[in-house]
Formats: structure tokens, sequence, C-alpha cells
């Protein structure tokens, strides 16, 4: 069983390393290969069990970063050193990503900055009040904003995936579910009622089957983005914990469509 989805808040595997050395608090300038290189397989990890289509680029990096990793490992020998002294000439091996990703950060920096202006300009402009309900979307899903974002979801999904393998079962008996999005959408904010509102993000996942841990992160994801669900954590590296939102709670039964 395969599913493609399309995350926006993924925007390629730049975004990834600059939010692994964020959180990390590593300098940028002076990136510990390893331990990067370590982070970002985990997550490499996730996003191949999701079957994303996006997870090609992200391989591109990661063979990169290993790349780089391989170089800096290498020993060069006093003896040597004359017969490879261009070498030295060269650039640090980790130079060009650092290139790229102070580049990168310029841009995302600056389109903060735009969207920034863009709605400060939009404040500018004036228009008699016009009734425009007939045209809203009952749920929007657009502009959310989320107490955590992308990457956090989906470190919390790779730790749940690690904790599942080691009490996964010696033996089981492999049988066929087919399980939709709808169905586990509604079936995760009825455990939240259970749980009287709110839950660890672990505890929606009961199951050990690799495709019902997909559908059911992947319908987490759409519940936080139609608002029905908030997910917060206190600080870095703590569990995500999942809230329904009170105007939800207020519904004896929630459906999907």
């Amino acid at each position: 069983m395969s599913y493609e989805v399309k995350v926006e808040a993924f925007e390629g595997p730049l975004d990834l390393l600059l939010h692994l050395i964020h959180r990390l608090e590593i300098d940028i300038y002076d990136i510990p290969v390893s331990q990067i290189t370590s982070q970002y397989m985990e997550h490499i990890r996730a996003l191949q069990v999701l079957e994303l289509n996006e997870a090609s680029e992200y391989l591109v990096m990661a063979a990169t970063l290993l790349a780089i990793k391989s170089k800096m490992l290498l020993p060069v020998h006093e003896g040597e050193l004359e017969d490879i002294e261009y070498e030295f000439d060269e650039q640090d091996p980790r130079e060009e990503l650092v290139s790229r990703l102070v580049e990168y950060r310029k841009f995302k920096e600056a389109s903060v900055q735009m969207k920034e202006m863009e709605a400060n300009r939009a404040v500018l402009f004036t228009k008699s009040p016009k009734d425009l309900s007939e045209f809203q979307l009952a749920t929007p899903i657009e502009n959310v904003d989320l107490e955590v974002n992308a990457y956090d979801m989906l470190a919390a999904f790779q730790k749940m995936l690690r904790r599942k393998q080691l009490k996964a079962p010696l033996s089981a008996r492999i049988a066929r579910q087919e399980i939709s999005i709808k169905d586990q959408m509604t079936l995760i904010v009825s455990r939240l009622k259970a749980a009287k509102g709110k839950t660890s993000f672990v505890d929606l996942f009961p199951s050990n089957d690799k495709s019902v841990l997909v559908v059911s992160f992947l319908s987490v994801l759409e519940l936080m983005k139609r608002q029905v669900i908030a997910v917060e954590q206190e600080k870095n590296f703590t569990d995500l914990q999942v809230e329904l939102r009170k105007e939800t709670w207020e519904y004896e039964d929630e459906s999907f469509e």
C-alpha cells in the first residue's frame, strides 16, 4: 500500500539542514558533519517510510553529506603532504555546502520580509465592506499557524517508529488491511475525545502495522491543516502533545469528507 502526499511545509533538503542546525544550535560556518549527517539520515528514513514524492532530492543531499564526511575522515600522512600540496589550496569540503546554506538562508529571510511587507501594504488598501461569507470555505486549510513545524512532526514519527521496532513481536500474522485517511481521521478524533481532548502524539499510534502507522500520521497532518487539532511541544526533544480544539470538542460526532 503506497500513498502519494505533498506536504507544503517541506521546502527541500537545504531547509531541513537549516532546521537541524537551528535546533542543535550549531555554528553554520563550522558544521560537525558527522552529527548533522546522523540527524539528517534519521529524517530521510522517515521520508522513505512515508513514501513521499520529494524523497529523491533529499537522498541527493544525503549523498553529498556522506561524501563530505568521508573526505574529512581520510587521513593524510606527513610524507604525502608534498605530493598532494595542491589539495590544500582547495576549499574546505564543507565550504560549498555552507555557501549554499548561507545563500538559501538569505533568500528565506528575504521571503519572510517580503511577506511582512506585503501584509503591511495590504493594510493600506481601502475598500468599502462587502459580505464575502458565501465565498468562504467552511474549513479553511490555508495559512494555518501550526504550533510545531513539519520537521518536528517527522522527528516525532521517526522516534515513534523506533519504539515500535523495539516492541515488535518475534512472529506476526500478516493480513492486508485497507484503511482510508478519512476513517482514520474520525478514529483519531474519537480517541482524543475518549482522552478528554488531549493526549500524547505516541498514544495515537497503538498499532504496529506499517500501513496503519503511515495512514495515521497522514491523518494527523490533515487534521492539523483543517484546524481540528493542535499539536504543541513544551520544549525541544520533549514528546508532542495533541489537543482537540474547543470548537471541535463541542460536536458529539465528527465526520470528514
